[in-house]
């Protein structure tokens, strides 16, 4: 399945009904979980994404994944969350425990996708980092630059990010195009760049034991 990551940002995706269990996801997640469902052949999985720009208003990400599971639970013998805490300030999980779903542990992507012992154990030295991954390069602009308005006001970058030090491109595909697009990323922001093969880290464990 194709689908373009303006669709996932505006408007997710609409599930397909075949297999038994739900995945309700965030856009941004979207091109990894059907890259994981095709490799393990995990037809037992559906999947419906929410609008990705949902992450520029993290109050509405309870709001909208309730609705979902809400909508769906009486088709499915099980629906599984793939959000972490996404700045909902742990709303999120006491929805999901509410609701009697599972979520996915940790506090964003970032952490998941790095693997959330990893990730918590280099926290504390790395509290000046910027962080990317594959869909946010490519929407780089949909979600740092034009939100922020760096667009118009280059100048407030260093408002923004004068306080970071480097911007890590955590890489869940090997992509030099998108490698190279990370990097410029990082210069347009002022900041070092390293680039950290993740590939999808807990996402595929956690998904793996559904």
């Amino acid at each position: 399945m194709h689908i373009d990551d303006s669709t996932l940002t505006e408007n997710g995706l609409t599930v397909t009904k075949a297999g038994r269990i739900l995945l309700i996801a965030c856009g941004a997640l979207a091109r990894e979980i059907l890259d994981l469902k095709a490799v393990n052949g995990w037809d037992h999985m559906d999947l419906t994404c929410l609008p990705a720009k949902y992450h520029l208003y993290p109050e509405k990400i309870t709001e909208h994944v309730t609705k979902a599971v809400e909508k769906h639970r009486d088709t499915y013998a099980q629906i599984f969350v793939v959000y972490a805490d996404c700045g909902t300030g742990g709303l999120l999980k006491s929805a999901c425990d509410q609701l009697g779903v599972d979520m996915v542990a940790g506090p964003h992507c970032y952490s998941f996708f790095e693997g959330n012992d990893r990730f918590a154990q280099q926290s504390e030295t790395e509290i000046t980092t910027f962080y990317l991954t594959d869909f946010l390069v490519r929407q780089f602009d949909a979600f740092v630059i034009k939100p922020m308005g760096l667009d118009r006001h280059p100048e407030l970058r260093d408002m923004y990010f004068g306080n970071y030090e480097k911007l890590v491109y955590q890489a869940q595909t090997d992509d030099a195009a998108l490698t190279e697009k990370a990097k410029d990323a990082a210069t347009q922001l002022g900041l070092a760049f390293e680039r950290r093969f993740t590939g999808y880290g807990d996402l595929a464990t956690t998904l793996a034991k559904i």
